[in-house]
């Protein structure tokens, strides 16, 4: 008798799975006495996430961080560029390495948390440049952006049903974007409007259109997941 999950082999009075805990069901199996395959003592366990991985983690984002402060003030006397890099070792820490903290990490939490730290950034970014772009150019962008990529994984990660309809809908209201970014363009830095958002405009419309028509059409959707997957 094997497992219908993994395949291993089981013994005779195999309730569940060793391996993957599956339960053992079969129509025409007659429960009977027998010994266990596998000792009960010697069950693989779960993994568990390393603390000591994550340390490693803090130490290898600090490792770039305090050499370029060093080149910095070597080269310059002062700090000057290495603030750029702090930043951005800052921004790749909390997208990859801050989720490693959790067991199950939520990305309705996360997502929004890299969107901040990113207008951080940028806000960082414009002060030491002595920039006035940011509250009417990447703070709106930023936000907006951050919006519609909320939306989308609220939805996904709580709904079970209705994804190309999120999806699609995602699309289009990325492609409507388009036309905020280049407006908000020509008032931060005074370019003439040409147009060119109409183009991504319509591709992503026509794209997230043809999703929703998808996901309203079943005989259409079951001829494409044919036609591409199988």
């Amino acid at each position: 008798m094997y497992c219908i999950e993994c395949g291993v082999k089981l013994g005779e009075a195999e309730k569940k799975c060793p391996l993957c805990n599956t339960a053992v069901y079969h129509p025409n199996y007659v429960d009977r006495p027998g010994k266990s395959l596998y000792p009960s003592e010697k069950m693989p366990k779960k993994a568990s996430r390393s603390k000591a991985l994550n340390g490693a983690m803090i130490i290898l984002f600090l490792i770039p961080l305090f050499v370029c402060f060093v080149a910095d003030l070597q080269l310059d006397g002062r700090l000057e560029w290495s603030g750029y890099v702090a930043g951005a070792l800052m921004l790749s820490y909390i997208a990859f390495a801050l989720p490693m903290w959790f067991q199950k990490p939520n990305p309705v939490i996360f997502v929004p948390c890299n969107f901040v730290a990113t207008a951080l950034y940028l806000l960082y970014i414009n002060i030491a440049t002595g920039g006035t772009w940011f509250l009417s150019f990447a703070l709106p962008i930023t936000v907006g952006l951050c919006m519609i990529t909320c939306t989308v994984v609220t939805l996904l990660y709580y709904l079970r049903k209705g994804r190309l309809y999120i999806v699609g809908g995602a699309i289009m209201a990325l492609g409507a974007f388009m036309l905020l970014m280049e407006f908000l363009m020509g008032v931060t830095f005074q370019l003439p409007f040409i147009g060119w958002s109409i183009y991504p405009l319509c591709v992503l419309m026509l794209f997230g259109g043809l999703l929703i028509y998808l996901a309203i059409n079943s005989s259409a959707r079951e001829i494409i997941e044919r036609k591409l997957f199988f």
